[in-house]
């Protein structure tokens, strides 16, 4: 029998989780992951020495972020856990891994691919104004630093996380300036019948909302985003609310419109992709186990499908499982089947999440033609348009080549959303109609010297997973 070289990619929930299966059967997985310590975005932890406690951190999650915590703690002697480390490429069973500046090959037989999920923006005027910042990232800075990314914050955009985020701004003494949600009260009551199926996560959202009205926060529904104001600085956010507009002072504004998997390795691997319309999103084609087309890749957590944190954790183990079941190793057979009944349950709660907190579909038609898509190529929303009218492309990569967008440092991480919303919209179809980007190494930045030297003596591989 072959020696099985199980990697897992991120040590978030899922990939802990599938680290953690995998160990009990007795084998011994390397992990690599961004972040300096264990727990992904969700659980992220502290640097070292940090003395804020966990329930300060993490609220009621506490306990789960501590669970996971050490389940990453008791696996370690038995894992070989690489920190710090950055995938950038996929070819041939081997990865492409960025570790102190210094790129290194990592084989493997089996890849579980727990990558995650990022914010979904959309532009608007003033939204590369210095002190806008997505929802995750303002997350992180409070949690990973104890910082605010300001001293008197707004908080825009929908989703549960809007009102999670601006909740702990504010518990930890934050001056938040107002949370102004794009979805409407009848969305939100749209949604709240599939929610009185998860009594638990609804009383949460329904504290959180209280409580910062309690505290003299404005809650507000049913508003776009007019512009931010200030040169150097955010000096103010002005939104609309039904026919009238509003102004905020503020220094600083964070936002978002739920999450996106992150999807660039699966793509490079050579997975099958799919357009989900829950997701507003491509993402890999999937069993129930996490076994995607290519035999030996398996995804877990939002970089499959946008699921939350208790999800990941099934689904990280539920691959791990399926990892085992292929290879001839012992597994349980009914925990498997456990998972998959619990993950198809979250799925509901999710199709009902996104009820209550929907896509806004009309912002795409408001963003203005000078408003930046691209900020790496500087391409804005007109250009765009322009392209569509001279030459009727109608496909996102041919806009691509015309454009210039997505082929700045992020590789359309961050912009491709938005110009898959503008190109549908200005050939009036779908996101679904116009296709995704093909992603295509590095999936982040990385030193040009270091693709140089990693590459010299092979050709960069051509793209692959093209839905």
């Amino acid at each position: 029998m072959s020696v099985l070289m199980p990697v897992i990619v991120g040590a978030g929930p899922a990939g802990i989780r599938a680290a953690q299966a995998l160990v009990a059967q007795g084998l011994r997985p390397i992990i690599l992951d961004e972040a300096a310590r264990a727990g992904g975005q969700i659980y992220r932890q502290p640097p070292q020495g940090f003395q804020r406690p966990k329930s300060a951190l993490y609220g009621f999650e506490h306990r789960k972020a501590d669970a996971v915590h050490r389940a990453m703690a008791d696996v370690m002697p038995q894992v070989d856990y690489r920190p710090g480390s950055l995938v950038w490429n996929v070819e041939g069973k081997t990865l492409d891994v960025l570790h102190d500046g210094i790129s290194t090959a990592v084989p493997y037989t089996h890849l579980i691919l727990a990558t995650g999920a990022t914010d979904r923006v959309l532009p608007f005027p003033g939204w590369l104004t210095p002190g806008v910042y997505t929802l995750g990232g303002s997350q992180v800075a409070l949690k990973f630093q104890g910082c605010a990314i300001g001293s008197r914050v707004v908080f825009m955009g929908t989703g549960p996380l809007l009102y999670l985020v601006a909740y702990q701004y504010a518990k930890a003494g934050a001056d938040v300036a107002a949370v102004l949600d794009t979805a409407s009260f009848a969305d939100h009551m749209a949604g709240l019948p599939g929610l009185l199926r998860a009594p638990a996560l609804l009383a949460k959202g329904l504290y959180y909302m209280a409580w910062l009205r309690a505290h003299g926060v404005p809650l507000r529904r049913g508003v776009r985003p007019v512009a931010v104001q200030g040169d150097e600085r955010v000096t103010a956010f002005t939104y609309r609310q039904g026919n009238r507009t509003h102004t905020v002072p503020c220094d600083a504004l964070a936002y978002g419109l739920a999450l996106r998997s992150e999807t660039q390795l699966a793509s490079l691997v050579g997975c099958e992709f799919a357009f989900s319309t829950r997701d507003r999103n491509w993402i890999p084609r999937r069993d129930a186990a996490g076994r995607t087309s290519v035999p030996g890749v398996y995804v877990a957590g939002d970089g499959a499908a946008i699921g939350g944190a208790d999800a990941a954790e099934l689904a990280g183990e539920r691959a791990a499982l399926a990892l085992l079941e292929d290879t001839g190793h012992a597994h349980d057979a009914r925990r498997a089947h456990q998972l998959q009944t619990r993950l198809a349950a979250n799925d509901r709660v999710r199709a009902t999440l996104e009820r209550a907190f929907p896509f806004p579909q009309d912002w795409a038609a408001s963003i203005a033609d000078d408003t930046v898509l691209c900020r790496c190529e500087e391409v804005t929303a007109g250009t765009v348009r322009q392209a569509v009218r001279e030459t009727d492309a109608q496909e996102l990569n041919r806009v691509k080549a015309l454009t210039r967008v997505g082929m700045g440092r992020c590789q359309g991480r961050m912009c491709g959303a938005a110009a898959a919303e503008v190109l549908a919209q200005a050939c009036g179809l779908t996101p679904a109609d116009v296709g995704r980007l093909r992603n295509q190494p590095p999936v982040k930045p990385v030193p040009v010297r270091v693709v140089c030297v990693e590459r010299q003596d092979k050709p960069m591989p051509a793209p692959q997973g093209q839905p």
